[in-house]
């Protein structure tokens, strides 16, 4: 009896580790607000979260969460998604002239909330966002977007040290592969309650204005890049400096025991000077350079577009920023950012341009 209860529990946790598995990688899709809401609701509930805490942190109700569980439960993923009539193509131009005026009279626009609008009120889902770009453009709301640009920037320093670090990994190819040598991307960021307040459709000649409590409440994250699983590992810590550096160092030696790490990062004068130096002094001892057990190799100064971490960041805020109207508090905020980085998979073309032959 006893060896059947812990089967009946062991098959009941392998399912639910599946249907996790299962809304993580909707989560991590192109999907819409209302549908994103139900995804985090369910999952939350799933790993053990209180309906209370759930509603608090998202701004929805215990029987919104109690519901969405048990469709999720019923039908799975496809329980979740928006149900698509398809009985309507397009608007009139009654409605269409409906919507426009809808449009001006807000004073925040967001895509999401448009198609949630036209699908609601008037039965009418396009294919194409295009669609509802033009809705926008009719309603004279244009998308704005700055750049920046650092003028000190070497394109030369950039493709130097790439050679550089590529003949590297090419030297440490064997323990590499051999799971002896674990390299990783290394950045920190400082995570502000301002970061929300991104880019948003407006009116071209209005300035768009987002209320935020405390712009310069903040909290510092550190983040590592796994080169070969591209797993990124994340901790939040008070500040950035030698002390967390060091913090976060140990914290990935205890994640991977017994292995050589090789450390690609910025020049900031903690990674370079001070506690850190000294830390990487006593590691290191008086082994030769390709036994250290801990090895730093710096990025050329003056452009951090090279370290793939800083992709992931901006991944980040650019989630936190598409839906800002769930970002009631800066609690949440590091909640959702948290939530979005901490232990995922991250793969795209800037980490494939360090390699080895």
């Amino acid at each position: 009896m006893t060896i059947k209860i812990m089967n009946d529990l062991q098959q009941a946790e392998k399912e639910r580790n599946k249907e996790i598995a299962e809304l993580e990688i909707l989560i991590e899709s192109n999907l819409s607000a209302r549908e994103l809401k139900r995804a985090i609701a369910v999952r939350m509930a799933l790993t053990g979260k209180i309906y209370r805490e759930i509603s608090q942190i998202l701004g929805v109700s215990e029987f919104f969460v109690g519901h969405w569980k048990k469709v999720f439960k019923v039908k799975g993923i496809a329980g979740l998604k928006l149900g698509y009539k398809g009985s309507k193509g397009y608007l009139s131009i009654q409605e269409k002239t409906e919507v426009i005026e809808w449009l001006k009279n807000k004073k925040y626009w967001d895509l999401d909330e448009l198609v949630t609008y036209v699908d609601q009120e008037f039965g009418v889902i396009y294919k194409s966002k295009q669609s509802y770009y033009k809705l926008f453009d009719q309603a004279n709301i244009s998308w704005k977007k700055s750049q920046k640009v650092n003028p000190k920037f070497n394109e030369e320093q950039v493709k130097k040290k790439r050679e550089e670090i590529n003949e590297m990994l090419s030297k440490q190819k064997a323990g590499i592969e051999s799971g002896e040598v674990i390299v990783f991307f290394l950045d920190e960021c400082h995570l502000l309650h301002g970061d929300v307040n991104g880019y948003v459709w407006g009116q071209s000649n209005l300035r768009i204005e987002v209320p935020i409590t405390n712009e310069k409440e903040r909290q510092t994250y550190f983040g590592a890049l796994n080169y070969q699983s591209k797993r990124f590992h994340v901790k939040s810590y008070p500040s950035g400096d030698g002390k967390s550096t060091i913090e976060f160092i140990k914290y990935l030696q205890n994640q991977y025991k017994n292995k050589r790490i090789i450390l690609i990062w910025d020049g900031a004068s903690y990674h370079r000077f001070g506690e850190f130096r000294e830390f990487l002094s006593e590691i290191n001892g008086d082994k030769e350079p390709d036994d250290f057990l801990i090895t730093c190799i710096l990025f050329a100064p003056n452009a951090p577009q090279q370290n793939p971490v800083e992709d992931i960041w901006l991944q980040a805020k650019n989630f936190l920023r598409k839906y800002w109207y769930l970002c009631r508090s800066f609690k949440i905020i590091k909640f959702l950012f948290e939530f979005f980085t901490k232990e995922h998979k991250f793969d795209f073309p800037k980490i494939h341009q360090y390699t080895y032959i």
